[in-house]
């Protein structure tokens, strides 16, 4: 009887590449999906400037920023819908602050909410372990 050495993959060396992917899988996963947040970070900064622009334009107007992104003929949600923006107020309407709170698949953003004064100082509530939020 004739010995027939088959051509193929043991189940040995299946076995390793499945688990050197799977080990390279683990190490990926976690690094793609913090760059997917620092990729949609952008749409929430540029919706607070566009805001920013917009009150500015509305206060030499009327002497005063608005509660309203009505008034200034925009939205809540970000264009991606990816952050939402709350506009509050102070000082008789002298003084606003922009806050763009990430939503949905954002949500999860170790920056939190980004905020913008009508100064122009940037903050966010979250930490920046997930690279710079501003």
């Amino acid at each position: 009887m004739a010995n027939v050495k088959g051509n193929g993959f043991t189940l040995i060396e299946l076995m390793i590449v499945v688990a050197v992917v799977a080990i390279l899988a683990a190490i990926a996963y976690p690094s793609y999906t913090n760059y997917v947040m620092r990729s949609r970070r952008p749409d929430g900064k540029e919706f607070l400037m566009r805001i920013a622009a917009a009150q500015e334009r509305y206060y030499t107007n009327l002497n005063a920023y608005t509660a309203s992104t009505a008034d200034l003929g925009l939205g809540t949600t970000s264009e991606n819908g990816y952050y939402e923006v709350n506009i509050d107020l102070a000082n008789n309407g002298q003084t606003y602050t922009l806050t763009a709170a990430p939503q949905g698949p954002q949500a999860a953003d170790k920056c939190g909410d980004l905020t913008l004064t009508n100064t122009g100082y940037k903050d966010k509530a979250g930490d920046e372990t997930n690279g710079k939020c501003w």
